[in-house]
């Protein structure tokens, strides 16, 4: 690790594996535990009693609050460590991960590697399981809780104590009510509430504070409406949006994403 600034910044009841790589502007907080294999870019914040497990990578610019488990082995039975080596956690930049939140590494089944984007904000008591996958600029309420292998594409807010189980997918711009069990992929630009999840509308704020032009709004609601309104099944609602799909990017986004669903979407209120 760097010296420069080192010991400035980082208290002197912090434990930190000499095997630890830390860049010179990192702060790490007293009683903090960092082991070896960890990787943490400059700016970072660590707060006071956090746990960080490697292989770890955490990049610039995050804050990472008291009690926060980041980098701690799958709870996954099938999760062996001397086979899954290669098993880490990977966190971009300026993410925001509060008081009690546990994030896991990946599993070879899983490819490995759990990832979190950037601009992310991750309130207290969440956890985030292997081998998911989340995006950039997404919410995480308080409780929001990830079973493994889930994808969390850009800018989703999940409510409070939302449930995701495992092999979900939220597509970007989609919204989860406080409460919500996601048992089923949740197609983009869509609102979900309820245990288990259903479609409500278009996330419609959402998408006037994110800057889509009334236009957009207006096709992704129609498409909405195909899919939920029509009776249709998924696959009559895959030919009906093609021809939408041609005039309007985000539609094409919506459609491809029903066309990759493994698990079927979920369903409307």
């Amino acid at each position: 690790m760097h010296e420069k600034g080192y010991l400035k910044l980082i208290d002197k009841h912090a434990l930190i594996d000499p095997k630890a790589e830390l860049d010179s502007d990192v702060s790490v907080g007293p009683y903090s535990v960092i082991g070896p294999d960890v990787q943490i870019a400059g700016g970072t914040w660590i707060g006071s009693h956090v746990v960080i497990k490697g292989p770890t990578r955490i990049g610039h610019d995050n804050k990472i609050y008291q009690f926060a488990s980041v980098g701690e082995i799958p709870q996954d039975k099938k999760f062996k460590a001397e086979l899954d080596r290669e098993s880490a956690l990977e966190i971009g930049d300026r993410n925001e991960i509060r008081e009690y939140c546990t994030l896991n590494r990946g599993t070879q089944q899983g490819g490995g590697v759990t990832r979190i984007g950037n601009d992310n904000w991750i309130m207290a008591y969440c956890h985030i399981a292997h081998d998911c996958l989340v995006g950039n600029e997404t919410v995480f309420a308080n409780g929001t809780t990830l079973g493994g292998h889930i994808e969390i594409e850009d800018y989703v807010i999940l409510g409070g104590f939302t449930l995701v189980h495992q092999f979900c997918r939220m597509g970007k711009h989609s919204f989860s009510g406080g409460g919500t069990a996601v048992t089923k992929d949740v197609p983009p630009f869509v609102m979900v509430v309820g245990n288990r999840a259903k479609a409500y509308s278009i996330n419609k704020e959402g998408l006037k504070r994110r800057g889509f032009s009334p236009e957009t709004i207006r096709a992704l609601y129609k498409a909405y409406k195909i899919i939920y309104r029509q009776g249709l099944t998924i696959n009559q609602a895959v030919e009906t949006l093609k021809a939408l799909s041609t005039e309007h990017t985000d539609v094409r986004y919506m459609l491809n994403f029903l066309q990759k669903s493994e698990r079927g979407i979920v369903r409307p209120e």
